[in-house]
């Protein structure tokens, strides 16, 4: 015998259509807003797990070299964060790395894993050492926004091919960005050391260095920030430009749209293969911005010493902040303040200051192993008994 059918205006379950239907006892117990809420905590549970577990993997690592881990874990602290010499280098290390974050986090909101920061970097030191070998400049403030342009601009085209062969060739912008970054490693080499050579470097070859004018200088030199330059505060007002374009504009929320399902985004209308390269060259501007404030604030000159794994490290700074812009900052004080603890573990432990690549490791695949757990860390279901008793006891019938 066939069952009943519900009344016009009746729905399945019982109640109006007008009016809420009654739970449905297979949906999980803790509710929508419970939901986000456990969503939530995953965002911060699951990183910071992450990075606890790389720790411990690192103390490990020690103790198999016959060094304390407890130790290492106090020197890492006290080089980061345990002095004001210490918040100095963090926070010099923390400004490319905000930089380099970017040009992984922008494009990962289009739906793209971008990891070609280094290239752009490099890119970018060179071109703001190079601008003025083109070009006459003007002094003071003009001459340092025209270099600083110049770096962006020459990251932002490189890191944009990548999305061109991405949307135009079908290459993977994974592999494109990657090799990309070994070619302009090896084009920064090639000039560096041949027709932009500076013939007074001579045991390190460099470009010719900047004029004074156009360095960036200290934010507040005579406080506790120190030699703390103004990339930092470039790269805190970015991140934060980032965020709010990308939460509160309707192109923002269009390249979300191309991230979460770039078919439905390309059904709706939506332009996505411009938004797509658009991503691509605004990380890439950020990259080479970073590329360019190294060699206007720290080196003066474009040299070997800019190759200095920043665009490496970014990529893992964006995955830790779930390439969310807000949450960069903190994310790349944390790991510049790693970097900087690693001049002494050289001097106090004997281990390699390259040991805290070792730390980036572990951190970069546990990281990788915490998003398995993403979305299933809260997914518990209540037995159906007890679920029913919850239902009864806000006076529904199931």
């Amino acid at each position: 015998m066939k069952p009943p059918r519900p009344l016009p205006g009746a729905s399945p379950r019982g109640g109006s259509r007008s009016g809420p239907a009654e739970p449905d006892p297979r949906t999980p117990w803790y509710g929508t807003g419970a939901a986000r809420g456990h969503a939530l905590a995953e965002a911060v549970l699951l990183p910071v797990g992450a990075l606890a577990a790389s720790l411990l993997a690192f103390g490990l690592f020690v103790w198999f070299g016959g060094q304390s881990p407890a130790e290492a874990w106090a020197l890492l602290f006290r080089g980061a964060f345990g002095d004001a010499f210490s918040w100095q280098n963090s926070l010099q290390r923390a400004a490319p790395l905000m930089l380099t974050a970017l040009a992984v986090a922008l494009p990962a909101r289009a739906g793209l894993i971008v990891i070609g920061g280094e290239g752009a970097l490099v890119l970018g030191a060179l071109g703001c050492a190079g601008l003025p070998y083109l070009v006459p400049l003007p002094e003071g403030l003009a001459g340092s926004v025209a270099v600083l342009a110049a770096g962006a601009a020459v990251g932002a085209a490189w890191v944009a091919l990548a999305g061109l062969l991405r949307q135009w060739r079908g290459v993977n912008e994974t592999i494109a960005s990657l090799l990309l970054s070994y070619l302009a490693i090896a084009l920064f080499k090639h000039f560096v050391e041949g027709p932009m050579r500076d013939p007074s470097s001579l045991n390190k070859p460099s470009t010719r260095p900047l004029a004074e004018s156009w360095h960036i200088g200290a934010i507040a030199p005579d406080s506790l920030l120190g030699d703390v330059h103004w990339g930092l505060a470039i790269g805190l007002l970015l991140c934060v430009a980032a965020g709010v374009w990308l939460s509160f504009t309707a192109s923002g929320f269009a390249l979300r749209v191309v991230g979460g399902n770039a078919r439905a985004a390309r059904i709706a209308g939506l332009p996505t293969d411009r938004l797509i390269v658009a991503a691509c060259g605004l990380g890439g501007a950020a990259a080479g911005l970073a590329g360019a404030i190294e060699v206007a604030a720290v080196h003066t000159a474009a040299n070997a010493s800019v190759i200095a794994g920043f665009g490496y490290t970014g990529i893992l700074v964006s995955f830790v902040a779930r390439h969310n812009p807000w949450a960069i900052p903190p994310v790349a004080l944390l790991f510049g303040g790693f970097a900087a603890a690693g001049s002494l573990l050289q001097r106090r432990m004997g281990l390699p200051d390259a040991s805290v690549l070792v730390l980036q490791g572990f951190a970069f695949v546990f990281i990788l192993a915490a998003e398995a757990l993403r979305g299933r860390l809260f997914a518990l279901r209540m037995p159906r008994l007890v679920r029913l008793r919850v239902v009864a006891s806000m006076g529904r019938t199931v």
